[in-house]
């Protein structure tokens, strides 16, 4: 006789042998590089700030500060030393990097003076006035533009620019609120024209937590945003953090993170009227481990990657019951559908990982940069890229 003790072993004993049943390790086109890493410091959270590319030319921006040892279920990030937003560049598709801090540089913060949640404010530079709304040449080629949250549940977000590759910045200006609770952006956003751009955003729910995806839109340079549309009902748990493409003059997949009583996965949905009305796409992603936002990028060849943080607990890693990765899908029909998940690395040592953001390289290769910890590395979490040349739509 089994016992409901028994019952319970066996379904856990099933869930982690069938864990990984469908990945596939991506082996023998996969080339990792340390993008930022410092004895005694931490690297984190790409997904939080943005990622440009020109070419071979790629600039990210994250978040640098201080570890602490804070215990295996924390940020190990010392709150009581500043948070610094820095950017890393590289020349050559991310196989070498260099440390930017434009804030050290210009004398003037890159980002809101109230804008570290994980650290303190930084002192050593002034932080800037705010401007009114300019108008911004969307279609600049050398571009950069980001919109930044001072607080992750919901309260300001604020806007800036670089006609430079992110050399110099101009900024910063506020982003209305259109009337939520409090904007939580992370920079997302579809740029249709010289004055027009699409910004994805999350917004604090009705009860004030976090978070709710929707739509915005500017036509005349950013001087301006109108709401557009809610991307989904507001949830129960939450969904924020959208990763959007364009497929089309009218059709746009947006992938988000959620978080429910059921579980921490990536849905996906299209509209098919240039963002007025959605339509819920089955999940890309079931299972985050203990949850990641999804990073996208449409390929030259049509198709659509998705990268994410699988983020496994360290007792469960160290007992060989699972695993923290970085994952890899693809997507053939516009998000309809994905392939099996490429594993591209499965070695990360604790939950504390993740949080990407992807490019599409010239030669096709897909660079993805994420923030980890390993067990070679040592406690510090450092950022991360993982250079991929995909299978090809034959395979």
């Amino acid at each position: 006789m089994i016992t409901n003790k028994g019952t319970w072993i066996i379904a856990l004993l099933y869930f982690f042998l069938t864990l990984n049943l469908n990945a596939q390790l991506a082996q023998g086109s996969v080339k990792h590089v340390k993008v930022y890493y410092e004895p005694g410091m931490f690297g984190g959270w790409p997904a939080n700030h943005g990622v440009w590319n020109w070419g071979n030319e790629i600039l990210v921006g994250f978040s640098k500060g201080n570890y602490k040892d804070m215990g295996p279920d924390h940020h190990n990030f010392d709150k009581e030393n500043p948070e610094l937003h820095v950017l890393a560049r590289s020349l050559d598709g991310g196989e070498t990097w260099k440390l930017e801090d434009p804030g050290a540089i210009d004398g003037d913060l890159i980002v809101p003076d109230n804008g570290s949640y994980h650290g303190l404010i930084r002192k050593d530079v002034e932080a800037p006035e705010f401007i009114p709304a300019q108008k911004i040449d969307f279609k600049n080629p050398n571009l950069a533009f980001t919109v930044r949250m001072t607080d992750h549940h919901g309260a300001e977000s604020r806007i800036w620019y670089s006609y430079d590759r992110g050399h110099d910045w101009e900024g910063p200006y506020n982003l209305p609120n259109f009337n939520t609770p409090g904007i939580g952006a992370r920079t997302d956003y579809i740029i249709d024209g010289k004055n027009e751009c699409m910004l994805f955003l999350t917004a604090a729910k009705a009860n004030g937590k976090e978070g709710r995806v929707m739509c915005v839109k500017t036509v005349d340079g950013g001087k301006n945003w109108d709401f557009v549309s809610w991307i989904g009902p507001e949830p129960e748990g939450f969904s924020i953090m959208p990763a959007s493409v364009r497929i089309s003059d009218k059709e746009i997949l947006v992938t988000t993170r959620r978080r429910e009583e059921s579980g921490r996965y990536i849905d996906a949905y299209l509209s098919q009227d240039n963002g007025l009305t959605w339509n819920p796409l089955p999940n890309p992603v079931e299972n985050c481990g203990q949850g990641n936002p999804p990073a996208m990028v449409k390929m030259k060849d049509g198709r659509i990657c998705l990268i994410y943080g699988y983020r496994a607990l360290e007792k469960d890693i160290k007992n060989k019951r699972d695993k923290s990765e970085i994952r890899a899908k693809i997507s053939t029909d516009n998000g309809r559908t994905w392939s099996k998940d490429y594993v591209l690395r499965d070695d990360g040592s604790g939950k504390d990982l993740g949080y990407p953001r992807v490019v599409q390289r010239a030669d096709g290769k897909i660079v993805a940069l994420y923030y980890f910890m390993d067990k070679e590395t040592g406690p510090e979490r450092f950022i991360a890229a993982t250079i991929w040349d995909p299978p090809s739509i034959e395979e």
